[in-house]
């Protein structure tokens, strides 16, 4: 069970980065750093979150606490990217920094006890909270960027109006135990 977590757990984060990739392709740098509401969050800025968290969280996760001294939180809600390619390299190294650090991992590391603000929690434990915290914010990124896009936003999933063909598709292949993310 413990190897099926983690190769699970790992499509996860992988899946969802590709939501965010795909997402930031679609829109121009003005639209990823436009705020729809003073004080709101911009795709920037959720971006820089993102990153600042895993940065975090992930660097030496199992020997230190997960909210390190050198991060500033409260900078990360400041959009400072110059340009798009500097955000999708931020982009890249949280998402390398994360990807990195759970891919070495083994089912004996699942149980051991790391912090995040002193608080213990097991390795599964710390994945499932990243996991949920991560897709909270993907989904934010995506929806700012439909709404930015309006009719010229390309779904990433099953488009309006579309649900039968997929599933046709679906059942038209025979059962099988695959991750759901293998067709995308």
């Amino acid at each position: 069970m413990e190897i099926s977590y983690l190769t699970s757990t790992l499509k996860q984060f992988e899946y969802y980065k590709s939501l965010g990739d795909k997402t930031i392709s679609q829109l121009t740098f003005d639209e990823l750093k436009y705020e729809f509401v003073e004080d709101s969050n911009s795709i920037a800025i959720i971006v820089k979150h993102i990153v600042g968290n895993m940065l975090s969280r992930w660097t030496n996760f199992l020997t230190e606490d997960g909210e390190k001294k050198w991060r500033h939180r409260d900078s990360e809600f400041e959009d400072t990217f110059q340009n798009r390619e500097a955000l999708l390299a931020y982009w890249n190294k949280g998402w390398d920094c994360l990807l990195n650090a759970i891919k070495p991992l083994n089912s004996a590391d699942l149980e051991r006890i790391i912090y995040i603000r002193n608080q213990g929690h097991t390795v599964t434990e710390a994945i499932n909270r990243q996991l949920a915290h991560y897709a909270y914010h993907i989904g934010q990124l995506v929806f700012l960027g439909k709404l930015s896009k309006g009719k010229k936003w390309k779904s990433l999933s099953i488009p309006k109006g579309e649900s039968v063909t997929y599933n046709t598709e679906k059942f038209d292949k025979e059962k099988g135990r695959r991750h759901f993310t293998d067709d995308l």
